[in-house]
């Protein structure tokens, strides 16, 4: 349940089973710790525990529990629905859990919780590895992981949870246990895909692959008057493209921060945003047509730091900003499908607003498809809007837009929806996010969290 104050000598009594902070209203860094990525969260908890290791998650998870509290957890705090925190409940804040150990000889790294994207690539790629990880280097390893894992990586490598070789997690019991193929297998095959239901994870383990230090990446810009030709081709190129090309076709709005010149700001443009991750050489081949095909704006292709290429999005969804995302997953592109984009995408209505596309298939498609609770291996691309503003007189205005837009592809798009960018409005659709495997995390979630402690997250209801 929800509460508005914990009686102080309890809070007190809990602080001294724990290493990490436990803030409460009006102490210092409250606020802060409350605060996520999406501007428009502004929820309070009772009490947030800042935990420095799994045994500071599992006393929270014991206090909770004993006290019937609404329990939120935040990681990296970049979903944009805002689940980390609760209302008038006790928030777990694993962000101090962010150690990084990679293992260049297996090629492994072990990771904790509170880790970014941005924390994972900086140790990784000292030893030129990586692993399919997001797209924006705020993004958080867990959340990102636990709800299948795109990222620019995903058709050569596999999602990110297919990357996992194991999980340590903290259960409902307040207990710690280990995850993997071959130890509590079931609870691992739900939570690649399956998110938060089942409890807590502290940290994960993962595969690592050769990349890097740099990569054959860059931008294409056009003209919102090539965007349905550019589209067209992007849709054929892809089709036979190998696994080592990924290609994010995304709409934004001419700015200065994005080195637009001056004729363009406020323009809307469209950016094929490439990557080729294997041999430099071999890629200028492979996207010779794609860079070939039409007169780009601008060109910026060139051997990047993969890191550089992992920060490359930060500046357009930085911190700060009131977002709110619709999305559909899609089995084709059609011709109508790209005149409907076209027709809503023009004038952008803010100037971080983002409309983009990712395209599936290659490793992400030949996986085995009953490994791991992710549904949507069928799927060939997923187009998403995301509206980004900083007035909150303009809420209405904006979620309308993403709305109507949204509305308008639907009769294009596939079943289904990425549990990631399940938005806080969106419950209705959680069944569709979880696909043909809601029946079985329904039974994990009997034997795991009968009692739903877990449920700030895109919610598996249990049935006992």
């Amino acid at each position: 349940m929800a509460i508005e104050h914990i009686e102080q000598t309890t809070v007190e009594n809990f602080a001294e089973q724990v290493n990490g902070q436990v803030l409460q209203p009006g102490d210092d860094g409250y606020d802060e710790a409350r605060t996520v990525w999406n501007a428009m969260i502004d929820r309070k908890p009772a009490a947030i525990v800042r935990c420095t290791g799994a045994a500071d998650v599992m006393a929270a998870v014991d206090f909770a529990r004993d006290l019937d509290l609404l329990l939120s957890v935040k990681g990296g705090g970049h979903n944009v629905a805002g689940r980390a925190v609760c209302d008038n409940g006790l928030m777990i804040d694993l962000g101090e859990m962010n150690g990084v150990r990679v293992d260049p000889k297996t090629q492994t790294a072990r990771v904790g919780a509170g880790a970014t994207w941005g924390d994972f690539d900086h140790e990784a790629q000292t030893f030129g590895l990586a692993t399919t990880g997001g797209i924006v280097s705020m993004t958080g390893v867990a959340g990102l992981t636990l709800g299948g894992g795109l990222g620019h990586l995903h058709r050569k490598y596999g999602l990110a949870s297919d990357n996992l070789r194991s999980i340590d997690v903290v259960t409902a019991d307040g207990e710690l246990v280990h995850a993997s193929e071959d130890e509590n297998p079931d609870l691992f095959w739900g939570m690649r895909g399956g998110g938060g239901n089942f409890g807590i994870a502290t940290s994960f383990e993962f595969d690592l692959h050769e990349v890097g230090p740099e990569v054959l990446a860059g931008r294409l810009l056009y003209p919102y008057e090539a965007a349905a030709e550019v589209l067209r081709f992007n849709r054929e190129f892809m089709a036979d493209a190998p696994n080592e090309v990924m290609c994010y076709p995304a709409f934004v709005q001419g700015n200065p921060g994005a080195g637009h010149p001056e004729p363009l700001h406020g323009e809307t443009l469209l950016v094929l945003l490439v990557t080729y991750s294997d041999d430099i050489a071999e890629g200028r081949e492979v996207l010779r047509p794609l860079r070939e095909f039409a007169d780009p704006i601008a060109d910026t292709i060139r051997p990047t730091p993969y890191t550089e290429l992992q920060q490359s999005a930060d500046e357009l969804y930085q911190e700060g900003h009131r977002n709110y995302w619709k999305s559909h997953f899609y089995h084709e592109v059609s011709d109508e499908f790209i005149e409907t984009v076209v027709d809503h995408v023009d004038p952008m209505p803010s100037p971080f607003t983002t409309v983009y596309g990712n395209w599936l298939s290659g490793a992400t498609a030949e996986a085995d498809l009953d490994a791991t609770a992710f549904p949507h291996r069928d799927k060939t691309f997923l187009f998403t809007i995301s509206p980004k503003w900083t007035d909150p007189e303009r809420d209405d205005e904006l979620i309308e837009w993403a709305q109507e837009f949204h509305d308008a592809l639907t009769p294009y798009a596939a079943d289904g929806v990425y549990m990631n960018y399940l938005e806080r409005d969106e419950d209705e659709r959680i069944r569709e996010a979880y696909g043909d495997r809601y029946e079985r995390l329904v039974e994990l979630k009997n034997e795991w969290d009968p009692n739903n402690l877990f449920q700030m997250n895109q919610n598996i209801e249990p049935t006992v």
